[in-house]
């Protein structure tokens, strides 16, 4: 594959690269709109297509309109869609932001908000949902563990429904996920591995990966914040091998910051350095 220097240089040629190597690629990388400074905004869906990405996560918002999710709004769905068959790039996933603000491990509105975001993310054809637990929505203790497995329990029946996967983002251990998903007692309650906060929190992250295995992961973020990947403490190339050894073949999504204050080159240069690693 020849590409001139002068292509690589601009974010044409950036695109053409990426895609080319995505197409060798068995793992689909995709990008967060709040980290292209675009939440819950359609245009990420051009943004994210221009840069090279496979995919975006939209975040379906942290407040309500009427009662109801901000992207619980055909109209608004319609125009996700249409950019997505336009600009030739998936709706990987959902964010389910609210989850900041109502926690789940404590508030019957978190309930409402997951139950509310399963068909809003069907209709977009989105599939994955993510549910935050972080701040002092944090998981802390067995208890609070147990109750959002109960609680999901009760939700996830609705998930298989629809064909959704409802994705646990959190700072506990691979274990602690699992007991939480046996605890659901249902195949649509799975772990959304953050490589970021699980080396934060202390574990070792190919090793868990291993350990969780293809079937336990809905999705993955990617981030080595306040780094550009490759340039902090976690070695991506163990975590692309583990990632590649248990056969996962879905998304993983760039929620990486931008240290040069420029959005879209640093994305671009983030974007390479994985893509330079599984392609």
């Amino acid at each position: 594959m020849q590409i001139s220097r002068r292509s690589l240089l601009g974010v044409g040629g950036t695109a053409l690269l990426a895609r080319r190597l995505a197409a060798r690629a068995r793992l689909k990388i995709g990008v967060t709109d709040w980290n292209l400074h675009l939440t819950s905004k359609v245009d990420a869906v051009e943004t994210a297509a221009r840069l090279g990405f496979d995919g975006v996560q939209v975040s379906l918002g942290r407040k309500p309109v009427d009662g109801r999710l901000p992207l619980d709004d055909l109209a608004t769905q319609q125009e996700y869609l249409t950019a997505s068959k336009i600009q030739k790039i998936a709706l990987d996933g959902t964010c389910l932001d609210i989850l900041h603000v109502n926690y789940l491990k404590n508030d019957k509105l978190g309930q409402k908000w997951v139950a509310d975001s399963i068909p809003v993310t069907r209709k977009l054809d989105a599939r994955v949902v993510l549910l935050p637990f972080f701040g002092k929505g944090a998981l802390t203790t067995r208890d609070e563990m147990d109750y959002v497995g109960d609680v999901l329990r009760e939700i996830a029946p609705e998930a298989e429904k629809a064909g959704v996967l409802l994705g646990l983002e959190d700072t506990i251990s691979a274990e602690d996920n699992v007991r939480i998903m046996e605890r659901t007692k249902s195949p649509a309650v799975l772990t959304y591995y953050d490589v970021g906060n699980s080396t934060e929190a202390g574990f070792d992250v190919a090793k868990e990966i291993r350990w969780l295995g293809r079937d336990r992961i809905c999705q993955i973020h990617l981030k080595d914040n306040p780094h550009y990947l490759g340039e902090g403490k976690i070695d991506f190339r163990a975590v692309v091998k583990a990632i590649e050894d248990i056969g996962f073949h879905g998304y993983a999504n760039l929620e990486t910051d931008s240290p040069s204050k420029s959005v879209e080159d640093d994305m671009i240069r983030n974007l390479h350095f994985i893509r330079r690693l599984i392609g």
